[in-house]
């Protein structure tokens, strides 16, 4: 385990990275032309993204980008 500390405007630009990244890794999820594989390790990458971002975002924004499973809705 590692720690590093951050001052609050380094604070925020974490949080704005982790979103902007969630956002695009949603946005491709939903793309029909990539490959079931592909998908699969993009949501293993957004699980990774999405709990490093639960200790820098506030539980409200953390339900806006909470991966709902697409296998089951398929």
């Amino acid at each position: 385990m590692l720690g590093f500390m951050l001052n609050k405007k380094e604070v925020k630009e974490m949080e704005y990275m982790l979103k902007r990244e969630m956002e695009e890794l949603l946005l491709d999820l939903s793309d029909p032309r990539i490959d079931s594989v592909v998908k699969r390790a993009m949501e293993d990458k957004y699980k990774i993204i999405y709990g490093i971002s639960k200790r820098f975002v506030s539980p409200k924004d953390r339900m806006r980008y909470m991966l709902h499973s697409r296998r089951n809705s398929q």
